[in-house]
């Protein structure tokens, strides 16, 4: 039985990360540091034996994987189920205003743990659903391949939180640190399994995820 081996990395940081802002389904394009950024991560992720790309199909992937493809080369696929969590009617908000003007609701959706859904937006377990969903179907078309999947924040989250058993609780122990990851999965017909987090630091205008819902 022939295992995929799936690489996960962030996009590149882009304006509204540097303004403290939810991006969600909406865009914003990559940043100067962003993009100087992306350009490296080429050079320092040519070292593993990549077939293809999967990306998220939102604009600040798509800039980040043309960076990362001048170094390396590769076919790109395009996968809306990759996308990043629809935060609903909370996109665009600044984390600042989304804590002074939905203090109330915000805690009553971090409590919730795997069911946290941004009004008119959708839930953790749904993000986790279709990404599974997209590197199950990566598996079955590409057989022991290594395939490096850019994706979003919340993507990673969700496939690594539970790998791991986690809750999504406010209280539990920091399971990934600051910075940009490649964190490694496999898969096979029997599922997903988790190979390595954080197996590769890259190049990194900031230290920090840009999530300040939840820092676990």
């Amino acid at each position: 039985m022939k295992r995929t081996t799936f690489g996960l990395i962030r996009h590149g940081r882009t304006v509204w990360n540097e303004e403290h802002r939810i991006q969600g389904r909406l865009d914003s394009p990559l940043s100067t540091a962003g993009l100087k950024a992306a350009r490296r991560w080429g050079e320092e992720l040519a070292r593993f034996p990549w077939r293809r790309i999967l990306a998220s199909d939102l604009g600040r992937v798509r800039q980040t994987v043309t960076e990362i493809n001048r170094s390396l080369g590769l076919t790109v696929h395009f996968d809306p189920r990759l996308r990043e969590q629809d935060w609903g009617r909370w996109s665009g908000l600044t984390f600042t205003e989304l804590h002074e003007r939905h203090q109330e609701e915000l805690q009553r959706q971090v409590a919730a743990g795997w069911d946290f859904r941004p009004p008119g937006g959708e839930s953790r377990r749904e993000v986790l659903a279709r990404a599974e969903a997209a590197l199950a179907d990566g598996c079955r078309q590409w057989p022991g391949e290594q395939v490096l999947v850019v994706c979003h924040e919340g993507i990673i989250k969700c496939l690594l939180y539970h790998l791991r058993g986690r809750r999504f609780l406010p209280g539990e122990p920091r399971l990934l640190r600051r910075g940009y990851w490649l964190h490694l999965l496999t898969a096979d017909q029997r599922g997903i399994n988790l190979q390595q987090i954080h197996a590769l630091r890259l190049a990194s205008p900031e230290t920090a995820y840009t999530n300040e819902i939840e820092k676990s």
